[in-house]
């Protein structure tokens, strides 16, 4: 027996021995910093990490959920973020605009719906689909009417010609409350546009909206209705050869990588325009709609003057990465206006034909 005890006791003290090394590798295996690390990188992989709010939103009694599809690099959609900020900070805290770009909240047509049934309470909607909302607001896409970022600020800046404009989309449940921009049309291209003979050569990607349907039909151009998803693809094997864009979205989104060339045609103003849910509004406590109206219309206002400047550096960007830059003779741009008859007609009737010639009127068309 005594003997018996002592080998037991040896066996336990060698299998001691053998666990514990195995116990403390398992500890080091649970403690090594694998989760910080993959949070780090997580983070720095997160295209929105350096918009985070610098406040805790939980504790707000309102919410303004705002959409849109794009990034916030562009001087447009980063409004969302310093409209958040004003309107944290004037509120006291107690309205929290929960502002998701990059199609967090889904594609535009998606998003429009939500927002007509209160799911949402806004949206920075492109103005090619907007005119899908209602016609009048087809009236920004139309060729050479806002065609400038000046004519685009005498326009906003209208209380009539704004008014009827913000009003249209009233019948949907929407109001439209303010605009931004992401700069001046044009065509980039993979070969030399200097003409519209050369124009000619081109298949353009155009959106999906029938103001653009129209306009390059009244042209005589090539185009291809394309979602702005399947770009790059169709660049790059040639499916499309032009793009109907503006240089900050070109320049940002990379597409110069492959259409080395812009003609600057400047037809067109890119806006994001400022949709909200007017039951949502109108249940919202009065002071905070003032105070929400007011830092709207400032910060959209700050908006279009950033992306003015904002164009010019996008073109110098492009340029020093030998991107040539291109402006359409005024011969040529003249055609086209002559040519956008058909346009003018068509979107007439639906926009208001009185409401048209005096927009055009008023900006010097």
């Amino acid at each position: 027996m005594k003997r018996l005890c002592i080998l037991l006791g040896g066996l336990l003290m060698v299998a001691a021995l053998v666990g514990c090394p195995g116990e403390k590798k398992s500890e080091e295996k649970v403690q090594e910093p694998a989760k910080p690390a993959a949070a780090e990188k997580a983070a720095k992989q997160d295209p929105l990490a350096a918009w985070q709010p610098k406040f805790d939103p939980s504790g707000a009694e309102y919410t303004y959920l705002l959409s849109n599809v794009s990034h916030p690099a562009i001087e447009g959609v980063s409004f969302g973020y310093r409209l958040r900020d004003k309107v944290w900070e004037r509120s006291g805290g107690r309205l929290y605009v929960d502002f998701r770009p990059l199609s967090q909240l889904g594609q535009e047509k998606a998003v429009l719906s939500k927002l007509k049934l209160g799911a949402i309470q806004g949206m920075l909607c492109s103005s090619v689909a907007a005119a899908n909302v209602a016609d009048t607001l087809g009236i920004v896409n139309l060729p050479f009417v806002v065609d400038s970022f000046d004519k685009l600020d005498a326009f906003r800046n209208d209380p009539e010609l704004f008014s009827e404009f913000s009003n249209s989309a009233l019948g949907q449940g929407l109001k439209v409350v303010d605009v931004t921009g992401y700069g001046s049309y044009g065509w980039a291209t993979k070969e030399p546009v200097r003409n519209l003979e050369d124009a000619r050569k081109v298949n353009f990607r155009i959106a999906q909206a029938p103001v653009n349907a129209d306009i390059y039909k009244a042209w005589g151009l090539k185009f291809t209705v394309m979602p702005w998803g399947d770009v790059p693809q169709a660049l790059q094997t040639g499916v499309i050869n032009g793009l109907d864009h503006t240089p900050i979205v070109c320049n940002l989104t990379r597409k110069f990588e492959v259409a080395r060339y812009l003609t600057q045609i400047d037809y067109a103003q890119g806006l994001f325009i400022h949709l909200m849910n007017k039951a949502w509004f109108e249940r919202l406590p009065a002071d905070l709609q003032q105070i929400l109206m007011e830092a709207i219309a400032e910060e959209s206002a700050a908006s279009r003057a950033r992306t003015r400047d904002q164009q010019q550096e996008q073109i110098a960007a492009a340029e020093a990465k030998g991107v040539e830059f291109f402006q359409l003779a005024e011969t040529d741009r003249q055609k086209l206006i002559e040519m956008s008859a058909p346009v003018y007609k068509v979107w007439g009737e639906k926009i208001g034909v009185e409401y048209l010639q005096k927009v055009q009127q008023r900006l010097g068309n």
